[in-house]
C-alpha cells in the first residue's frame, strides 16, 4: 500500500510537471481558481485569460476559457470510448494541451513538428497538444483527431517503439475510425504513376509535404486494416502479444498468421492496386501514353511540316502555272489581231491587180 501511494504521489508529481511546463510555454498565469473569492475585482479580472485545469478519469486537459467547451467535450467523449483494437486498457495519465490560437500551437510543438499538424503527441511524457476552435476545417474533427493521438499513447505504452511510422500512423487512423482516409487515394497521383510504395518508402513519404504525407496516412491505414482482417475473429490482439513477446514485426507477423513480413507486404500492394483498380488501370493507360505521346508526337510534328511544305510547293506551282497560261493567252490573242489585218491588206492588193 506505502509502494503504491509513493508510485500515485510520483506520477501525479510528474503529471504536475508536465502541466507547468505547458502552462510555462504558453506564458501562462495562474489558475483562475487560486485567487480568492473575496479577492477584490481588480485582482480577479487579472486571471480572467488564464489556463484552466479540468481532470477526467486519467486524463487532464490544460486550456484557455476559450476552448472550456471543446476540452470537457474531448474529455467526456475518451472517458466513455477509452479503449483501442486489440490492446489493453491503458493505464497511463495523459495530459492534453489545447492551444487557443495557431500561433500558440506552433509555440508550444517547437520547429520540428510540420506546418500541416493539427495535434502532436509526446510519448515519452505522455502529452497531446491540439489545435483549438480555431483550427479550421483543414484540422479535422477534434474528437476524432483526439482519439488517434491517444492510440499512439495506448500503442506506445504496450510495446514502446517497437511499432515502425507506418504502423504507427496506420494504426492511429484505424483505431480512430478515419474511414475517409481511402479517399485521398481516389486522388492519389503519385499512386497513379508509381504505383504501391513499400513499406519503407511509405515511412519517408510520412516526413514529405502535405499531400504525400495524407496519401501516406491513407496507404497506412490500409495495410493495419488489411493485417487486421487476416484473423477476423481476434483482429491484431495476437499480433500485439506476439510482436510484445518477440521484440520484431517480422518474427510476430511469421508466428501470428503464418507468412513473412515481405509476404504480407507484396500481397497487401496487390491488394491495394486490386481494391482501386480504376486507378490502376488509369496509371496503365496514363504511362502509355505518355510513352506513345514522346514517340509519336516527333513523327507527327515532322510529317504536318512536310505536308505544309509540300502543300506550299503546290499552290506555288498552280500560281506560277496560271500565271504563265495568263500570258500565254494574251500572247495569243495580240498575235491574232495582228495576223487579221495583215490578211486583209493582201487582198486588196490583189484585187486591185485583178483586171476590170
Amino acid at each position: 500500500m506505502g509502494q503504491g501511494a509513493g508510485r500515485a504521489r510520483r506520477a501525479a508529481r510528474r503529471l504536475l510537471i508536465g502541466a507547468a511546463a505547458v502552462l510555462a510555454m504558453a506564458g501562462a498565469r495562474p489558475h483562475a481558481a487560486t485567487a480568492s473569492p473575496t479577492a477584490p475585482a481588480p485582482a480577479r479580472a487579472q486571471f480572467q485569460d488564464a489556463p484552466e485545469r479540468l481532470d477526467r478519469g486519467r486524463f487532464t486537459a490544460v486550456f484557455f476559457p476559450s476552448e472550456r467547451t471543446l476540452a470537457s467535450t474531448l474529455l467526456d467523449a475518451v472517458i466513455r470510448a477509452d479503449t483501442f483494437p486489440g490492446l489493453p486498457r491503458p493505464r497511463q495519465h495523459v495530459l492534453l494541451a489545447i492551444a487557443p490560437d495557431r500561433a500558440r500551437f506552433r509555440e508550444w510543438v517547437g520547429p520540428g513538428a510540420p506546418e500541416w499538424g493539427a495535434a502532436i503527441t509526446f510519448p515519452a511524457s505522455r502529452r497531446v497538444i491540439m489545435q483549438g476552435k480555431q483550427g479550421g476545417s483543414e484540422a479535422g474533427d477534434p474528437r476524432e483527431v483526439f482519439r488517434h493521438e491517444l492510440a499512439h499513447l495506448a500503442l506506445h505504452e504496450y510495446l514502446g517503439d517497437l511499432p515502425p511510422r507506418w504502423f504507427d500512423e496506420g494504426y492511429a487512423s484505424y483505431a480512430a475510425r478515419e474511414w475517409r482516409r481511402e479517399d485521398a487515394l481516389a486522388a492519389n497521383l503519385a499512386l497513379v504513376l508509381r504505383g504501391t510504395p513499400t513499406f519503407d518508402e511509405l515511412d519517408a513519404e510520412f516526413e514529405e509535404g502535405a499531400a504525400t504525407a495524407q496519401n501516406a496516412y491513407a496507404l497506412a491505414y490500409r495495410a493495419v486494416v488489411e493485417l487486421a482482417a487476416l484473423d477476423t475473429a481476434r483482429g491484431l490482439a495476437p499480433l500485439f502479444e506476439n510482436w510484445r513477446a518477440e521484440g520484431r514485426l517480422d518474427r510476430a507477423v511469421r508466428r501470428t498468421f503464418g507468412i513473412t513480413l515481405d509476404g504480407y507486404e507484396a500481397y497487401w500492394r496487390q491488394r491495394t492496386r486490386r481494391r482501386y483498380g480504376a486507378l490502376a488501370l488509369v496509371s496503365d493507360v496514363t504511362v502509355g501514353g505518355l510513352v506513345l505521346l514522346v514517340v509519336i508526337l516527333p513523327l507527327y510534328l515532322a510529317r504536318r511540316r512536310r505536308d505544309r511544305e509540300r502543300m506550299a510547293a503546290l499552290v506555288a506551282a498552280d500560281v506560277a502555272a496560271e500565271r504563265e497560261m495568263r500570258s500565254g493567252v494574251l500572247a495569243w490573242l495580240l498575235e491574232g489581231e495582228g495576223g487579221m489585218g495583215s490578211e486583209q491588206g493582201n487582198g486588196d492588193e490583189k484585187a486591185d491587180e485583178r483586171p476590170n
